[in-house]
């Protein structure tokens, strides 16, 4: 409807409408026209067919100003709110007859988005997006396989291997000259302005709903969610249990009141190291509380962490809300990432002094753009959560990206963020690589060991090594750290679609507790060995994970199958949930 205001509401449309259509006849009198013809029955036969296109244009045009009329009425009067439903719903169908006749508007319409096509479609974007990711699924499969082939023949047929490290060598230039290509076209496409302008629309609005939420007229009889923040887990894995209660009392239109008394990060809370999460509703004390999912008329519940959650309502990510799909799958590449990151937004505003730390701890190690950001989870993870990863494995993937910045011949300084919970890794870095400025501090690494986790200082480090790597143009990581994906979810509030900005050494993004995440085959397969599954068009598939050499793992939903797929072969599937529009917000 926004679309529509915009273009019919103003008192202009109908002087616009004419004057394109007018401009169009004349445009097409003056070339007939002056066509050069000696042969003058020729001419006077041009001039006759002439003037019936001109009479032709000038009812189409009186069409076009009475519809044009019609449409305004018809918007006022849905605009008015003073009708029933089945009146709404007859108005908007005709609306939407009206709008596809191509004989009363489809003309005019394509003559304005001639003119203003600065919108992209939702096919378009996708397909973008789609070729983009398939380039690198293409090159990770060719990649590993050359890679295996190489291992088979270093004994048998040595002379091979270079010839084998030439292919891939000139391949992986071939690689990032596609992408710089893809980059460059988004680029040059003409909508980036729509991009930029639909991502600060939408954040805004997703901002003023939470701040609604979190603002009610009267406190003492809002209905209230509470959340206890000390969840028995580190920072990041933290912040994720404050998101998902955060987006529970969206959906049920509960005001969040945060415990967090006691942070075993920050004994004196949330509120002293961020914003409160209200500014006007901070307790529910005096009000029985009921434990999830507590009755209709429960004032106030009480939330147990997402592993314990019963019963499991459809709006836990992945799912984002059904008013806004269709625009943020447009726009972004990963939605739900885009969601997340809403969430954090509203949540991490640094207090005061705070934010003066993270302005002057960037100062003081010298932190500047272009840079990647390389996050090493060590100490706790590995052996358990996650395997380990040398810095060379990480260092590989920066290299390429700053390869591909170069592929237009200029020269980018190399430059990388490193932050870890090993300070050993930051001195590694900089002894390996010289050629590259390490920016990273050895006692926020080393405060970030397990045994000095929970305090102060390591709380100001992991907060300013999040707040830099999200800073970062592209990240290198391990998804299986929450961390990174916290980091990674900030970002998308700093870009119209930052989807593509990272490399995960093992995990695809995922969100802990989630429910499951869909993929549909748009190619069939046909299994050629034992650790693949068939797969039909529009077979749903519950993906486990990303091999990273060109198959996935997962499970068909009609076979039960279990194994590995192409993954070129297969899209996101986005689940969308019915969710309060906060209309009053």
């Amino acid at each position: 409807m926004s679309f529509l205001r915009r273009f019919f509401g103003s008192s202009s449309s109908s002087s616009w409408l004419r004057a394109l259509v007018i401009c169009f006849c004349l445009a097409s009198t003056f070339l007939i026209f002056s066509k050069p013809d000696n042969n003058n029955s020729v001419q006077n036969e041009e001039q006759s067919i002439t003037s019936k296109r001109i009479n032709q244009a000038l009812q189409l045009l009186e069409t076009t100003r009475q519809r044009n009329e019609e449409l305004k009425q018809m918007i006022e009067n849905l605009m008015s709110e003073k009708m029933d439903n089945n009146s709404a719903q007859k108005l908007i169908q005709k609306l939407d007859y009206n709008i596809r006749n191509p004989i009363s508007m489809g003309r005019v319409m394509r003559s304005y988005d001639s003119i203003n096509c600065n919108e992209p479609s939702l096919e378009y974007e996708l397909m973008r997006r789609r070729i983009q990711n398939n380039i690198g699924e293409l090159w990770n499969y060719f990649s590993s396989e050359l890679g295996k082939i190489r291992k088979k023949v270093e004994r048998a047929v040595p002379e091979l291997q270079h010839e084998i490290n030439s292919v891939l060598i000139l391949g992986a230039e071939h690689k990032r000259s596609l992408l710089s290509d893809m980059e460059r076209m988004r680029e040059l496409d003409g909508y980036e302005d729509w991009r930029h302008q639909e991502s600060k629309d939408l954040s805004d609005l997703v901002q003023k709903r939470l701040h609604y939420l979190q603002h009610p007229p009267d406190c003492s009889k809002a209905r209230k969610l509470v959340c206890k923040l000390n969840k028995g887990c580190g920072y990041g894995c933290q912040l994720h249990h404050v998101v998902y209660c955060f987006i529970v009392a969206y959906a049920t239109e509960r005001t969040l009141i945060l415990k967090s008394r006691g942070w075993r990060y920050h004994k004196g809370g949330w509120e002293e190291v961020f914003h409160p999460v209200s500014d006007s509703c901070v307790d529910a004390d005096g009000v029985h509380a009921n434990s999830w999912p507590g009755r209709p008329d429960s004032q106030v519940l009480v939330l147990p962490i997402i592993d314990s959650l019963v019963p499991r309502p459809p709006y836990l990510p992945l799912a984002i809300p059904e008013d806004l799909s269709s625009r943020l799958r447009r726009l972004h590449g990963d939605p739900i990432v885009w969601w997340v990151g809403q969430f954090l937004k509203y949540l991490l505003r640094p207090q005061k002094s705070i934010k003066n730390f993270l302005i002057s701890g960037a100062s003081k190690l010298g932190w500047s753009k272009p840079i990647v950001g390389i996050h090493v989870r060590r100490t706790d993870k590995v052996g358990t959560e996650a395997a380990f990863h040398s810095i060379e494995e990480y260092m590989t993937h920066v290299e390429d990206y700053f390869l591909t910045l170069e592929t237009n011949g200029t020269t980018v300084p190399r430059r990388i963020f490193l932050a870890s919970d090993d300070a050993r890794v930051i001195d590694e870095a900089r002894k390996k690589y010289p050629q590259y400025e390490v920016i990273g501090d050895s006692e926020v690494a080393r405060l970030a060991g397990v045994s000095t986790r929970y305090t102060d200082n390591a709380l100001y480090g992991i907060v300013l090594d999040i707040h830099l790597l999200s800073l970062s143009d592209y990240l290198v990581c391990t998804f299986s750290s929450q961390v990174c994906r916290i980091a990674y979810e900030i970002m998308q509030t700093l870009y119209p679609d930052a989807a593509h900005r990272f490399k995960s050494l093992d995990d695809i993004y995922y969100y802990g507790g989630q429910n499951s995440h869909n993929r549909q085959a748009v190619i069939s397969h046909e299994a050629r060995n034992h650790d693949e599954i068939h797969m039909r068009i529009e077979d749903m598939v519950g993906v486990a994970g990303n091999h990273w050499n060109g198959f996935s793992k997962g499970k068909n939903m009609r076979t039960n199958q279990i194994g590995l797929f192409p993954s070129f072969k297969v899209n996101d599937k986005v689940e969308t949930v019915k969710l309060p529009t906060y209309p009053n917000a």
